[in-house]
């Protein structure tokens, strides 16, 4: 067998779900509205985050760096994700497919950096506050964000590359996008060093990044607990609180898919559990920001008085 043609002259077979024919309308609806309302919520934060000077603080920048990204993120799946919801398993070209691979995995990763970014900015307004503002001058912001990028994408070439250089015997992919796991196992030859590989890559990026936080979140609930009173300690707190739920979200359900023992859970539990970060975390993103948030309540308040404004004008 030639294994040299197989990888770019085949058509893989995205699976989907296995809805029935009852559910799937329903179910793409659902799907659709949450992807919509995604992408209004994120491109909301990102212009408040812009016309409102009151948010122009390093968090509330790092906060729409993270809007955009995500906006990238939920594109890159829920697409194919709304394909095999309206057709049932539907085929998609390799090249596309290891161009969605490497774009999920790239973004997936520039996600873990930034949180860790954004989690050194809340350590240096809390422990740091003299000091702050020179730490985190605009050009350092613009920096730290770049480096996240080069970061996430580069560290995403090597799983991507060692992929789409397999020699592929089999088409169904048993997921609704183009994944690492369910991949490898369409491939003619034994994929185990390939495996250690992308867990060794995706393990340093997730977890030094996890550690990081936590160490830095350590730091804070110190330097918080020194506060003298009640009240300063809770205003530290709730700056906090929406990028640790967004932390625990993004974390939990990306630890229990590629760090988890596959073989231990239900056939498609991955495929339900990919959803909460693909899907559902990218549209709590903005939910949690804003609604957390009375600074982002009162600029969005202000921001529609403006464009109100605006419109009325002759």
């Amino acid at each position: 067998m030639d294994h040299g043609n197989h990888t770019w002259t085949q058509t893989f077979i995205l699976d989907g779900f296995n809805t029935s024919g009852s559910l799937r309308p329903v179910a793409f609806l659902g799907t659709l509205c949450i992807y919509l309302l995604t992408l209004a919520g994120n491109l909301f934060i990102i212009i408040l985050v812009q016309e409102d000077s009151g948010l122009s603080t390093p968090m509330y920048f790092f906060i729409s760096v993270l809007s955009f990204l995500e906006l990238w993120y939920v594109s890159t799946t829920v697409p194919t994700l709304l394909n095999t919801l309206l057709h049932g398993p539907s085929p998609i070209p390799s090249a596309a497919c290891f161009i969605q691979l490497y774009a999920f995995h790239s973004l997936g990763m520039t996600e873990c950096y930034l949180l860790g970014v954004m989690a050194l900015d809340r350590y240096l307004a809390i422990c740091r506050p003299l000091h702050y503002h020179t730490l985190m001058s605009r050009q350092i912001q613009i920096w730290l964000a770049g480096a996240t990028w080069v970061a996430g994408f580069s560290a995403a070439l090597v799983p991507a590359s060692l992929t789409a250089t397999l020699p592929y015997c089999l088409k169904e992919v048993a997921h609704y996008f183009c994944d690492l796991a369910p991949l490898m196992r369409l491939s003619c030859v034994d994929t185990g060093w390939h495996a250690q590989v992308h867990g060794a890559v995706i393990g340093l990026a997730t977890g030094c990044n996890f550690v990081l936080i936590l160490g830095l979140y350590g730091g804070i609930l110190t330097a918080v607990m020194k506060l003298p009173s009640a009240t300063s300690r809770a205003k530290a707190f709730s700056t906090c609180s929406s990028h640790m739920t967004v932390v625990a979200l993004f974390y939990a359900s990306a630890f229990t898919v590629y760090v988890g023992s596959p073989g231990g859970r239900p056939e498609g539990t991955d495929k339900l559990i990919a959803l909460v970060y693909t899907l559902l975390t990218p549209f709590l993103n903005p939910i949690i920001y804003s609604l957390r948030n009375k600074e982002v309540k009162e600029a969005g308040k202000r921001v529609t008085d403006k464009f109100r404004t605006v419109l009325r004008e002759p």
